[in-house]
């Protein structure tokens, strides 16, 4: 079993920066990869961006590569989503999950454990 709390949310301006955070515990161990993504209002839930827990490999969705940087830090149990030049098609729920079996980066059902997510909204 493996927890994962969202923080960092909030309110930005277009073109603004944000640094979400992610807390993972439990059996961190059995992690391969730790996930970032999102779901605007009447969509579905997208990749953003996942880093591989040992080889630190980022991997990146084309509408965040260039902005959006997933970093980790093994030690604090912790993953990062630097977000810069955020625009209003960056607005919705942030979520983290941990993947703990093979599969797809991109895909929603190779992670198997998720947060409650946070909410960025990106004014104009």
């Amino acid at each position: 079993q493996v927890t994962v709390v969202e923080s960092g949310g909030g309110l930005v301006q277009a073109g603004d920066a944000l640094k979400l955070s992610c807390a993972y515990s439990g059996r961190t161990d059995s992690t391969f990869a730790m996930g970032w993504f999102r779901q605007a209002p009447g969509k579905i839930r997208m990749f953003v961006g996942a880093i591989d827990r040992d080889s630190r490999n980022t991997y990146y969705a084309a509408a965040v590569k260039g902005r959006f940087t997933v970093s980790s830090d093994n030690a604090k149990n912790t993953m990062y989503l630097q977000m810069n030049s955020l625009t209003e098609e960056d607005t919705a729920i942030y979520y983290c999950a941990a993947k703990v079996k093979s599969g797809s980066y991109w895909n929603t059902a190779s992670y198997d454990y998720w947060g409650q997510g946070t909410q960025v909204t990106v004014s104009s």
